[in-house]
């Protein structure tokens, strides 16, 4: 295995938001880099703030689906 030299990497500009009430990240994001990057594919930079949110959708779901069902706990099956 060969070792790599380690090099500074210049900080990104951020863009500024487009929303005032950003939801929190709930995936990580190297992690879903690193997948996307060992199937030979790229990643766009705003795909983790999307993926993030269609993971806020789903749980919202299987927690209306819980509520519903008058249960506290949120099992696979209300996904």
């Amino acid at each position: 295995m060969a070792v790599r030299k380690k090099t500074k990497k210049k900080a990104a500009k951020k863009a500024p938001r487009k929303r005032a009430a950003a939801r929190e990240t709930l995936c990580v994001g190297s992690k879903v880099k690193a997948y996307i990057k060992a199937n030979g594919m790229k990643c766009s930079g705003e795909l983790i703030e999307a993926l993030s949110n269609s993971i806020h959708d789903t749980l919202d779901g299987a927690i209306s689906r819980c509520q519903g069902n008058k249960r506290s706990t949120v099992r696979p099956v209300d996904l």
